[in-house]
């Protein structure tokens, strides 16, 4: 008995620990494939470096599995190395991976020949990402592997990494592929994503490569030194607190190369020799690892191709810093120098160099809708031909028997599909009528069953729908048997022996449709007639309805803060100064004991308003939160019913970000001469304000018990007082979790278009997930000052929409106000974008909790207030003092 406890115990143990593996793994958020492992499906530990490989087989459809030659399967070659994954078949197989859209990755694929195929014959082919091109493989020495890097920000949730046979000769294969998630802030390009050229550790004393565990992103450093270089090192820790925002290995950052003779400088030769027209990139990590004395210095300037590129430069001690290029450099060589410049008494040292050149993904992927439709339609018949990667992308290899259109930069569209005796069993897939811009469809001798749907009717852009020679029964459709009479669509389904297509069935089909009609009417009549007597019966007694509210309702707690009428009336001296108006009704100056007030008003139009009025009052009776608005009383008298507040002196948020409100605010002071122009909100206030409304938002969901569900959270419920503190307002539709430990209430979901979650919108399911993506919108609103939602000639869609499109290109100054004209923090604009980001997620698992916004935004705050003078863009760099002359602009990290 015991031994077989101590068996269950020891499979316990392994299993525990191979999920504590396999979790430690994802939390990193790599992506590891072994291609072409054998057994398929398997996985094991990596002995160097701790992380787990996988099998490639649920990744791709295509391909053989090889095993390299036994001559070459030795200690010195990876064991991710050992098999491969060949491409016999087809021009273009791809592997379709599933990523975080938006998020930065550095994709790295390997190739080891290694012999596989014993015929010593060194293959060339090209490698895509997606639709682009991403460079051409040749392998050039039997046992050396080739391996490539790109960063790239996928547009998509999914990134596809394709093989392309270039030479029918010529076999393309891969080895492993692996993807590591980056910090987007890191590594960013005016456009295009950047191919590694080289990556070094310069004084490397060990003569081994370094990558994960030692690099927190599995970047490789190779070993590079140089005979007229002298080593340093240290056996202190670099950074260890990391605080380096690209984070290079201590182990590399520990040593540094520095000239033999001090008085010559260290020259780094980059030879372009790929391709001419190459645009390079260049990122250079600096530490000192030396403690220097009181009578030691040292100092150096940095040019690129003999113009100053950076200086006057001292590192600093065990912290790293990165000197880094924000434009490219075209030159074919490119020599960097470093050399002491000053009373340095030290000469120069370098720790690490990072090297890559620009590639223009220019290609756009087909539009993401037809891209699920298609994908559907191949899953649900079971399609095995090689439909891989980007169905119309790039134009070389669009998917058998489909065509695409193109139109610029716009998305390629698919308008044709020719699936014509492919042997599709079963119903027409509702996938179909998402192919909106689809123009020919050919369904015809297969073996498709049921009827023919109603879906084809309201698809406009369908011109030719052929679905003769299948087995479809019952009648055509009516709407899409007027479009036939019409001449407005080429139907065809004939040899389908089930299915009515004469006159006859059309007209017991409109007979029956007559008859609905006939019957709708009747009913619409009935309707119309009770909607009159009501109307009579609501008009006689609104009167006694409205003066009978405070005894039909549920009374209201703390009689002590309620006013009478009379009150209200002294209060806003008779109603004198209109300060604001919402669906509640209008908001009144006001002046109470020496304090001024805001007193809204209920509109007897307001079709919630009782019940709105009521809520919040409940609601502001019993929270009390430096960032919720106060309330100071409210009045419960007949038909008058209103809320006093504290006044907010500075309106609310949405004033200060529309443009509409500047113009209007400029054309007032010229017509009255009434004083200075308003400043517009500068960064550090912004971010402010995001961190207060957070608060606020907050402490509804997890500081009152049970928890509060705002549920109408936008800009102009974000209140400004005379210091611009932020303060949430408008409780009107709040609603509280009755039972806590559900994961959700069900609710009709109320709010404001632009800013309601759409998955609370489609499912009525109400979380705290659905306050996130508005408080999401409203920080997109922050950062922008756009509208949420834009209709005209050239723009249609969500602030969200708008701000992927330009986030994909990494172009973080096309998004924040250009009102600000450049002063803000570009770090902090980054994190706030990203963070807005994942608020406005479409899956609201993916949404931050509202705590975690608190503290990405405090954090986002603090960084700012340490630095201290946010009205200069951090966009450049300070302890630049030479004259830039080569059109690169040096960062520094």
């Amino acid at each position: 008995m015991k031994m077989l406890q101590h068996f269950f115990f020891a499979i316990f143990g392994i299993l525990a620990l191979e999920v504590l593996v396999d979790g430690l793994d994802q939390v990193a958020g790599f992506i590891n494939l072994d291609c072409g492992l054998l057994p398929p499906n398997t996985s094991y530990s990596d002995p160097v470096s701790g992380l787990i490989y996988t099998s490639d087989s649920s990744h791709v459809d295509t391909g053989v599995s090889e095993g390299i030659a036994a001559e070459y399967r030795t200690n010195s070659v990876d064991q991710q190395e050992w098999f491969l994954r060949s491409f016999p078949e087809g021009v273009r197989n791809c592997y379709k991976i599933e990523v975080t859209k938006g998020t930065k990755y550095l994709i790295r694929a390997t190739f080891f020949y290694g012999n596989y195929d014993r015929q010593y014959k060194l293959p060339a082919f090209d490698l895509y990402l997606g639709p682009n091109k991403w460079l051409s493989v040749q392998i050039q020495n039997v046992s050396r592997s080739v391996i490539t890097e790109i960063i790239n920000i996928p547009t998509l949730n999914y990134a596809h990494v394709c093989l392309v046979k270039t030479d029918q000769s010529s076999i393309p294969f891969i080895s492993v592929l692996e993807l590591r998630p980056l910090r987007n802030t890191t590594y960013v390009t005016e456009s295009g994503s950047l191919v590694l050229f080289n990556r070094v550790d310069a004084g490397s004393m060990t003569n081994r490569k370094v990558r994960y565990p030692d690099d927190v992103y599995d970047r490789i450093w190779f070993p590079y030194n140089f005979n007229r270089w002298s080593i340093l090192n240290t056996s202190q820790t670099v950074d260890y607190q990391g605080n380096s925002e690209y984070q290079p290995p201590s182990v590399v950052m520990s040593t540094a190369a520095t000239p033999t003779n001090a008085s010559d400088p260290i020259i780094i030769d980059i030879q372009n020799r790929q391709n001419e027209s190459m645009k390079m990139y260049y990122y250079m990590h600096f530490a000192e690892i030396v403690k220097l004395q009181a009578n030691q210095s040292r100092i150096f300037n940095i040019s690129l191709n003999g113009q100053p590129w950076y200086g006057l430069y001292t590192p600093k001690y065990l912290y790293t810093e990165t000197v880094y290029t924000t434009s490219p450099d075209d030159n074919q060589t490119n020599e960097i120098s470093i050399f002491k410049v000053g009373n340095s008494t030290l000469p120069p040292l370098l720790n690490a160099l990072e090297a890559y050149y620009l590639v223009d993904l220019k290609q756009s992927p087909t539009d993401q809708g037809d891209v699920d439709a298609i994908l559907s339609i191949k899953s649900t018949y079971g399609i095995s031909r090689n439909w891989q990667g980007d169905p119309c992308a790039p134009e070389d290899y669009v998917w058998e028997d489909v065509t695409c259109s193109y139109n610029g930069t716009a998305p390629p569209r698919i308008i044709r599909l020719n699936l014509s005796a492919w042997g599709l069993l079963g119903e027409i897939s509702s996938e179909f009528a998402n192919l909106k811009s689809l123009e020919t469809l050919d369904l015809s001798n297969n073996n498709l069953t049921g009827q023919v749907p109603d879906f084809f009717s309201p698809m406009q852009s369908l011109k030719v729908l052929n679905l003769s020679g299948n087995h479809l029964t019952g009648n055509i459709p009516d709407n899409l048997y007027a479009r036939a009479q019409r001449g407005s669509l080429s139907l065809r389904v004939d040899d389908n022996p089930g299915l009515c297509q004469s006159v006859s069935c059309k007209g017991k089909s409109n007979n029956t449709a007559v008859k609905k009609v006939v019957a709708s009417v009747a009913a619409v009549f009935v309707l119309v007639a009770v909607v009159v007597v009501a109307l009579c019966i609501f008009r006689r007694r609104k009167h006694q309805v409205m003066t009978s509210n405070a005894a039909a309702h549920e009374p209201l707690e703390a009689k002590k803060r309620q006013f009478a009428y009379s009150e209200v009336l002294s209060i806003t001296n008779n109603f004198e100064k209109i300060i604001g108006k919402g669906g509640f009704g209008i908001v009144y100056y006001g002046f109470l004991e020496g304090t001024q007030v805001a007193v809204k008003m209920l509109s007897q139009s307001s079709a919630q308003g009782y019940k709105e009025f009521q809520a919040e009052v409940k609601l502001l009776l019993r929270v009390h939160h430096r960032n919720l608005t106060s309330l100071i009383g409210y009045c419960n008298e007949g038909v008058n019913l209103a809320l006093i507040y504290e006044y907010m002196a500075n309106g609310n948020l949405k004033q200060h970000l529309s443009g509409l409100f500047m113009l209007l605010w400029i054309l007032f002071l010229f017509l009255t001469d009434a004083g200075a122009y308003p400043h517009t909100l500068d960064w550090e206030t912004r971010i402010r304000i995001a961190v207060e409304a957070a608060q606020g938002l907050e402490y509804l969901h997890n500081g009152c018990k049970p928890p509060i569900l705002h549920r109408d959270v936008k800009t102009t419920n974000i209140l400004l007082n005379e210091n611009f503190q932020a303060k949430l307002s408008d409780f009107g539709l709040s609603k509280t979790f009755q039972v806590e430990s559900e994961s959700h209430m069900t609710t009709v979901p109320v709010g404001t278009p632009g800013y309601l979650d759409p998955e609370y919108w489609g499912t009525n399911w109400l979380t705290e997930k659905s306050d996130v993506y508005s408080f999401g919108v409203v920080l997109l609103e922050i950062i922008t000052s756009r509208a949420v939602i834009v209709k005209d000639n050239e723009t249609n869609g969500h602030i969200s929409d708008w701000v992927r499109s330009v986030i994909e290109r990494g172009d973080i100054r096309s998004i924040i106000d250009p009102k600000l004209r450049g002063n803000y923090d570009v770090n902090s604009g980054w994190r706030v974008v990203e963070l807005a980001l994942s608020c406005v997620s479409s899956s609201p698992a993916d949404r931050p909790f509202m705590n975690q916004v608190v503290t990405e935004l405090n954090e986002c705050f603090a960084t700012l207030t340490r630095e201290g003078d946010t009205s200069q863009s951090k966009d450049s760099v300070e302890l630049m003092y030479l004259q830039d002359h080569s059109g690169l602009t040096p960062l520094v990290r």
